[in-house]
């Protein structure tokens, strides 16, 4: 089988693992999942396999199985860190690994996210991304409460309003984009000139307001913050209906897809291409990276099964459900490769058990297969994925 170079790992890291019965494990002391040191021991884990990057799930409500955000569980997995805060805890403890964390478009400010991703591109030296969400649900309006979500019918039917809505979030969700791409350009790279002997510490030419008016939010600029290293860090969308293929045909740098096979990878594809055509993009195109739960090893079905019948049901995922052996997750890998896919982004169902298997055992079986690094090569996340530095859009020419 001809294999595209590079493939592209990347781990999806949330609470316990996907599997909402996951924290049901004695491998992993009960409070250790609100501590820095079980984060950066998983952190440390993917980094010494040469995963690409991992990222980190957040959303402004606590989790629920329900569309409405809202349940009386008390047995399955609840809480998050701020994602953004958590991969700034875990910069100083990598070198090289990359982190992308989930950082809504819908409930907060372009101003702030924007610097917050800035920042964090800095402390880690070049190796920051980010997730753009959009927020449906109503729980998390009802945190922030500046705006109402209206809730799901039964039926699971979005009325006409709630489709309004979403394609209403999805066009707010360009424009947050487009501001924050515009405030890490609004410092130009030598704009701290910092000249002791004239006692100018700025050239004040070189910040730029961008001045954007849209339907939601109005922003001046500068940011507060000077350009990123990486000028643009990249921008990922996961891509689930034709609107957060829009928004990630023009806005984004790498789509997440959920195919149910490699023929549905092919399909997810060929549709992402044709909007990226549709919306004008130019090149480079969208990395796109498919998205799958992985229960991995010899005891994988029995894991799975045990955290099912004790979360009182089969897990049901938007990505399809890998269990398997080391081995059959790498002819997965490549099969669904084959159809264009440029990567994966894996979610352990378990960290404690999946994350090694993935690290110890697919990453070993895809390098002899020479489908994976085995050493980083690139300092920066957008050269990791064969972007290169963008000019500054106010640079004079």
């Amino acid at each position: 089988m001809a294999i595209p170079v590079p493939l592209h790992l990347a781990i999806a890291l949330d609470g316990a693992g996907w599997h909402p019965a996951a924290w049901r494990t004695a491998a992993v002391p009960a409070h250790a999942y609100f501590g820095l040191r079980y984060w950066a021991d998983l952190a440390a884990e993917a980094e010494a396999a040469r995963i690409d990057y991992v990222s980190f799930e957040d959303e402004l409500a606590v989790q629920s199985p329900l569309p409405t955000g809202r349940d009386d569980r008390v047995d399955l997995f609840r809480g998050r860190f701020d994602a953004v805060q958590l991969a700034a805890g875990l910069t100083a403890r990598t070198r090289h690994l990359g982190f992308v964390p989930v950082a809504t478009t819908t409930h907060t400010e372009p101003f702030h996210a924007s610097t917050a991703i800035a920042t964090l591109d800095h402390v880690s030296t070049g190796r920051a991304g980010w997730q753009v969400r959009v927020s449906r649900n109503p729980s998390e309006a009802r945190n922030v409460g500046r705006r109402t979500i209206p809730e799901i019918e039964p039926s699971g039917v979005a009325s006409a309003t709630k489709t309004r809505l979403r394609a209403e979030l999805y066009r707010e969700a360009e424009d947050f984009v487009e501001v924050s791409r515009r405030l890490w350009d609004s410092w130009e790279d030598d704009a701290v000139i910092r000249d002791l002997p004239t006692g100018r510490y700025l050239d004040r030419d070189r910040l730029h307001h961008v001045d954007f008016t849209g339907a939601t939010f109005s922003v001046k600029g500068p940011s507060v913050v000077p350009r990123p290293p990486q000028g643009q860090p990249p921008v990922a969308v996961l891509a689930h209906e034709h609107n957060a293929f829009v928004l990630a045909a023009r806005c984004a740098d790498i789509a997440y897809v959920t195919p149910t096979d490699e023929h549905d990878a092919a399909r997810l594809v060929e549709a992402i291409r044709a909007v990226e055509a549709e919306v004008g993009r130019r090149e480079p195109g969208l990395k796109i990276l498919a998205d799958l739960v992985v229960f991995v090893g010899a005891d994988a079905a029995d894991r799975k099964a045990r955290w099912d019948e004790l979360a009182g049901a089969p897990m049901t995922s938007d990505a399809a459900v890998f269990v398997g052996s080391p081995v059959e997750l790498a002819e997965t890998v490549l099969r669904w490769q084959a159809g264009g896919i440029d990567g994966f982004r894996l979610r352990p169902g378990s960290h404690a058990d999946d994350l090694i298997a993935v690290t110890r055992g697919l990453v070993p079986e895809l390098q002899a297969r020479g489908a994976f690094r085995t050493d980083y090569r690139s300092a920066t996340l957008r050269a990791r994925f064969g972007l290169t530095r963008p000019e500054n859009r106010y640079a004079a020419a």
